[in-house]
C-alpha cells in the first residue's frame, strides 16, 4: 500500500493532459452521494451536481453513516466517499461494488495509480492524498525570531515563546474534538514513538512505552490550546487560523488552501507548511497519510453503477483540479503542487506512513477515541486508559473473528 500511494502521489506532480469539458455526461439517472465536508469535497460536489439528477450530502461523520446506508438493501446512497481506514467494513460488509468493468469502459483518463485494489480487484478510484501537518503564521515567527519546529519536544519550546509574548489568543492549535478527531491525533504521535497497535496474532499492543508517551505528550500540547479543545474539529481549528487566534498546528493539507480564501480569512499569505514534527529526534513525522477517494454501492442497480461511476469521475475531473488546484494533494492529472503543498511533500518525503487498510485498524482506532477522552478530563490515569483502550479492541476483535 505504502508502494502504490508513494508512487500515485509521484506520478501526480508530473501528470499533464488536456483538461475535460464542464461535465462531459448529461445524467438522466437520479443519483445520491454522500461524502466528506471537507473544501475538496465541496467541489467535487458541485462540480458532480452540474451533470444533472445529483443529491451529495456533505457530512463529516460519513465514516460512521456510509456502512449502514449501503448496507441497505437498496442501498441509501450510489456513492460514497471513502478512504484507506472507511473502506474497510464496506469490503468486510460485501457493500460496494468491483469497478473493474466501469474502469474499462468509463476510466481512460484515470491515473493507472488512481486504482484502489484488493485481492486484485479495483474497490475504489482515489482522488487525493491527505494528512496532517504543520502550519504556522510565518509572520509571528520572523517577528519572535522562532525556527520551525523539527520535534514535538521544539513544538512545545516554541509554544512556551508564543505564549510569554501575548501575541494570540493560544500558541497551539489541534483537532482534539472528542471523537475520531482525538483518535487520530493519538494513532499520530502513537506511530511517531514507534508503537505497534497489534502484535502478529491481532492481540493489542497499545498498552506500551509508545502509549504512554503518547497520552502524556497530548496533556502537554493542551496547555497551550484553548481550554475547549474537546470540540475542536478540523472546522474549529481553521476557523482559529483564520481569525488569528493561534500560532501553529499540525492540521490537514485538505484545509491549507482555506488560510488564503480572502473571502473568510485575515491570515492570506501568512501561512507557511512543513512537515509534521516527529516524536521523537532523527525519526519520522508522527502521521499517518491515506487516500481518500470514492466507491459505488453493490445493492443498486447495473444503470445506477453506471450513471453513478460516470458522475463521480465528473467530480473529479482534470478541470476541476485545475480550477481548484491548491485545494487538495491531488492524485488527478494536471495537478501542480503549490506553495501549500510543500508540507504535505516534506512529510512524505521524511518517511510518513500510511494508515493500514485493516480491520484491526479500524477496531483499535474505535477503542482508542473512546478512552482518550477520559485520560485528558482527568478520570483515568494514563496506564488505566491503555488497559481500557485493549480491554475494548479485544472484545471487538471477539466480534469480529480476530481473535
Amino acid at each position: 500500500m505504502l508502494k502504490t500511494i508513494t508512487v500515485a502521489f509521484a506520478l501526480s506532480l508530473m501528470a499533464g493532459g488536456s483538461a475535460l469539458a464542464a461535465c462531459a455526461y448529461e445524467n438522466k439517472v437520479p443519483i445520491k452521494a454522500i461524502t466528506s465536508a471537507f473544501p475538496a469535497y465541496e467541489v467535487i460536489a458541485a462540480k458532480m451536481k452540474e451533470c444533472g439528477n445529483v443529491q451529495v450530502e456533505l457530512d463529516q461523520e460519513v465514516r460512521t453513516k456510509s456502512a449502514p446506508a449501503l448496507a441497505a438493501n437498496p442501498a441509501l446512497y450510489h456513492i460514497s466517499s471513502v478512504h484507506n481506514g472507511t473502506i474497510v467494513p464496506l469490503i468486510n460488509e460485501d457493500t460496494i461494488r468491483p469497478l473493474d468493468d466501469l474502469v474499462a469502459k468509463f476510466g481512460q483518463d484515470l491515473n493507472p495509480n488512481q486504482l484502489i485494489k484488493i485481492d486484485g480487484k479495483i474497490v475504489a478510484i482515489a482522488f487525493m492524498v491527505n494528512m496532517q501537518h504543520l502550519m504556522y503564521r510565518k509572520d509571528i515567527f520572523d517577528d519572535l525570531g522562532l525556527e520551525v519546529p523539527a520535534t514535538y519536544d521544539d513544538l512545545l519550546a516554541v509554544a512556551e515563546k508564543i505564549k510569554a509574548a501575548g501575541i494570540v489568543d493560544y500558541p497551539l492549535g489541534a483537532t482534539f474534538k472528542a471523537d475520531w478527531n482525538i483518535g487520530i491525533d493519538f494513532v499520530n504521535l502513537f506511530v511517531g514513538y514507534g508503537g505497534e497497535f497489534v502484535n502478529a496474532d491481532n492481540t493489542p499492543a497499545i498498552n506500551s512505552e509508545a502509549g504512554l508517551k503518547t497520552l502524556e505528550m497530548m496533556k502537554k500540547l493542551a496547555e497551550y490550546m484553548d481550554p475547549e479543545y474537546l470540540v475542536a474539529d478540523a472546522t474549529f481549528v481553521q476557523q482559529q487560523f483564520q481569525q488569528k487566534k493561534i500560532a501553529m498546528s499540525n492540521f490537514w493539507a485538505s484545509r491549507a488552501a482555506k488560510m488564503d480564501d480572502a473571502a473568510e480569512s485575515q491570515v492570506v499569505g501568512l501561512i507557511g507548511t512543513a512537515a509534521a514534527p516527529a516524536a521523537v529526534a532523527g525519526g519520522i513525522p508522527a502521521v499517518m497519510f491515506s487516500w481518500d477517494g470514492f466507491a459505488i454501492a453493490k445493492n443498486i442497480s447495473d444503470e445506477e453503477a453506471e450513471a453513478a461511476f460516470r458522475v463521480a469521475l465528473e467530480g473529479g475531473d482534470q478541470e476541476m483540479v485545475e480550477e481548484n488546484n491548491d485545494l487538495a494533494i491531488w492524485l488527478i492529472n494536471g495537478y501542480k503542487p503549490g506553495e501549500m503543498a510543500k508540507g504535505a511533500i516534506d512529510t512524505m518525503q521524511k518517511g510518513a506512513k500510511p494508515n493500514p487498510s485493516t480491520t484491526w485498524r479500524g477496531l483499535i482506532t474505535d477503542a482508542i477515541e473512546k478512552n482518550v477522552v477520559e485520560y485528558m478530563t482527568g478520570k483515568k490515569t494514563a496506564e488505566q486508559t491503555l488497559e481500557a483502550i485493549e480491554a475494548g479492541y479485544t472484545t471487538s476483535a471477539r466480534e469480529a473473528g480476530l481473535l
